[in-house]
């Protein structure tokens, strides 16, 4: 098992595994990143999108984190915020997705970060379970607010 970060070449390979994790999320529909996007988001000139990959024994890539750095202004330091997490159902409980994770709370601890932070569907009680035997705590106090398409479009017009 290897937790390394992504290699242009691993491109594709995440790109199906997004789709992958929107098809389990129920959302497949919604998925518009195309292998282009995601090579100039991670590898172009100023990256503000950062990735890990989970190899199987064979070198495939079977898992992977995708994040970015967010911040605290109540801490006043960055964290991570933790767009997807993902690892092939064939591959899950070798301990991939917690290798993937562990890497992330790493990368927080040696950059001096003081939070990792996720969503998760209220439904996937696979994940919850496995985020609390991980420490995680929910922010049950808060919820997410998106304005996307038409509504953000028509939110930034001018008045």
């Amino acid at each position: 098992m290897t937790v390394r970060p992504i290699r242009p070449g691993d491109v594709p390979a995440a790109v199906g595994l997004v789709r992958e994790l929107a098809d389990y999320e129920r959302a497949l529909h919604e998925v518009r990143l195309t292998e282009e996007q995601l090579t100039a988001c991670l590898f172009g000139e100023a990256p503000a999108l950062f990735g890990h990959v989970a190899e199987d024994d064979e070198g495939r890539v079977v898992g992977l984190a995708l994040w970015f750095l967010n911040f605290s202004t109540w801490r006043g330091t960055h964290g991570i915020y933790l767009e997807d997490l993902y690892v092939q159902p064939a591959q899950r409980g070798r301990g991939l997705g917690r290798a993937l994770l562990s890497t992330l709370a790493a990368v927080c601890v040696e950059r001096g970060y003081s939070r990792l932070e996720w969503s998760v569907l209220d439904w996937n009680t696979p994940s919850i379970e496995f985020y609390r035997a991980a420490g995680a705590v929910p922010m049950d106090d808060w919820t997410v607010f998106r304005l996307t398409d038409d509504a953000l479009t028509a939110f930034a017009a001018p008045r």
